[in-house]
C-alpha cells in the first residue's frame, strides 16, 4: 500500500514538473521581437508612438531584457530614443 501511493506521488511530481517546464517554455516562445516593428519609425527618430506600437510593447515588456542582451536588437532597446517611446507608452523601463 505505501509503495503504491509513493508511485501516485512520484507521478503527480513528474506531471507537476513537466507543466513548469511547459510552462516556462511558453513564455520564451511568446517573446517575438517582430511584434515591436510598428514601433521602427518612433524607435528611430524619438517621435510619438503609435497605439499600436504601446499595444505591442506592453505585451512584450516581460521579453525586453532578453532582448536587450541580444546583440542583433541591443542597439535598439537600449537607445535613449527607446526610453522615450517606452516611458510615453506608460510602460516601466525595465534594469537588466
Amino acid at each position: 500500500m505505501v509503495v503504491v501511493e509513493m508511485k501516485k506521488q512520484a507521478v503527480v511530481a513528474c506531471a507537476v514538473l513537466l507543466l513548469l517546464v511547459l510552462a516556462g517554455g511558453a513564455s520564451a516562445a511568446s517573446c517575438n521581437a517582430g511584434q515591436l516593428a510598428v514601433c521602427a519609425a518612433a524607435l528611430t527618430s524619438g517621435g510619438k508612438p503609435s497605439a499600436a506600437c504601446c499595444s505591442n510593447l506592453k505585451a512584450q515588456q516581460g521579453c525586453f531584457c532578453q532582448f536587450a542582451k541580444n546583440p542583433a536588437y541591443a542597439r535598439y532597446i537600449n537607445s535613449p530614443n527607446a526610453r522615450k517611446v517606452v516611458t510615453s507608452c506608460g510602460v516601466a523601463v525595465p534594469r537588466c
